[in-house]
């Protein structure tokens, strides 16, 4: 069963639930989001629809890409190689301070595994810059990201200081024709649902890019007060 049960974007619109039955809603086939599987509830006999997507709001699940190593990994212990490939749910290019790393540019893309877990990945430097050399061809043939397979592959690079060599990886970016009918799964439920981290919102960021990233309004307004509260100069002393 999936956990992505909060409020959707559109309240107005019931299918995005993570359980839906028939005697709640009638689902017909051009209104229904393409997550939702089809099951039948073995007590009742009626047909139910689940979502085939696992998201716990603002945490999704940690894929790290240590550039230091060349490989990816979930939350800096289950390996999963130099590569890994996804049809992106959701992302944003921005400026921000953020995991205490100095402000910096970012990539931040959402994605779902194999088992259908929400899944966020950080990229930062070059990387980013070969994500707008994959953005940019896309955009001419008027599709996103969100319309293909997007493979990411840590490449090995060397540079020289003091007389030393090092060795680091950057990411690279390819991609394929995604299927149509997993692409449009993906888009609904980036429609339906708001896509964020927590531990990577700040409220400060100059966004470049965005397609899909949607944090709560209620973390925005709490977040502005929150600044609007540091940044106020102090009451002045009474007489």
């Amino acid at each position: 069963m999936a956990t992505a049960t909060t409020t959707p974007k559109q309240a107005a619109k019931a299918a995005p639930a993570a359980l839906v039955t028939t005697s709640a809603v009638t689902l017909t086939a051009s209104a229904r989001p393409a997550y939702l599987v089809a099951g039948v509830d073995e007590s009742t006999g009626e047909e139910t629809w689940s979502n085939r997507f696992r998201y716990l709001p603002g945490h999704p699940r940690q894929v790290r890409f240590d550039a230091k190593a060349g490989q990816f990994n979930i939350n800096g212990t289950v390996p999963l190689g130099s590569s890994i490939s996804f049809i992106p749910l959701a992302w944003r290019i921005f400026q921000d301070d953020i995991l205490n790393m100095g402000r910096k540019t970012w990539a931040e893309l959402y994605f779902a595994d194999e088992k259908g877990a929400v899944c966020a990945v950080l990229f930062h430097g070059y990387s980013v810059e070969n994500l707008y050399r994959l953005i940019e061809p896309l955009f001419y043939d008027d599709l996103t990201l969100a319309d293909v397979v997007v493979t990411v592959t840590a490449a090995k690079k060397e540079t020289t200081k003091d007389g030393k060599k090092a060795t680091y990886f950057i990411a690279e970016f390819s991609y394929t024709a995604a299927d149509p009918t997993e692409a449009q799964a993906r888009k609904d439920f980036a429609r339906d649902f708001e896509l964020w981290r927590a531990e990577t919102y700040t409220g400060l960021a100059d966004l470049k890019l965005t397609q899909g990233y949607t944090v709560p309004r209620e973390i925005q307004e709490a977040r502005t007060q929150e600044l609007a509260a540091a940044t106020a100069p102090p009451a002045a002393l009474a007489a």
